[in-house]
């Protein structure tokens, strides 16, 4: 099955138990989805949708500690109850050793050195690693390899 069907059978079984809050955080998942489907004219792959779900992701985290430093912790727990549904359509992602291997071949098969190289690498880095690893321990690793 499809993620993005995996997400719409979500959304209905959360109508049907009457969970607002989980309904809510699907229909926007499924809204940015759509959205990127109509302003690309392309249906998405489960690549595609798991790139979505990163972005919706890393825009909780910059919410909930906007909220926090606001003082408003009602909001940041609304934030990180919605990024919580969000995980859940994530795959199981790579730890930080797996990256750094995966980091280090392919700066040995590219033959880069130095930190002119980190757009080449980061390049290639991003097509093998999307969706499988957070970009953040993706970009550190790269920097430390060509260090």
């Amino acid at each position: 099955m499809l993620l993005k069907d995996q997400i719409t059978e979500d959304m209905k079984t959360a109508m049907r138990a009457k969970d607002s809050e989980r309904l809510g955080t699907i229909r926007l998942l499924l809204a940015a989805c759509k959205q990127k489907e109509v302003d690309e004219r392309i249906v998405l792959d489960d690549a595609a949708v798991v790139v979505i779900v990163d972005k919706l992701i890393k825009q909780r985290k910059d919410s909930i500690s906007a909220f926090e430093q606001a003082a408003r912790q009602d909001l940041a727990d609304k934030e990180a109850s919605e990024m919580k549904v969000l995980q859940a359509y994530l795959p199981q992602r790579m730890g930080a050793e797996e990256v750094a291997t995966e980091v280090r071949a392919i700066v040995a098969e590219l033959n880069a050195s130095g930190p002119g190289d980190m757009g080449k690498v980061m390049g290639v880095v991003k097509t093998r690693l999307a969706g499988k690893a957070e970009m953040g321990l993706v970009s550190a690793a790269v920097k430390a390899a060509l260090a």
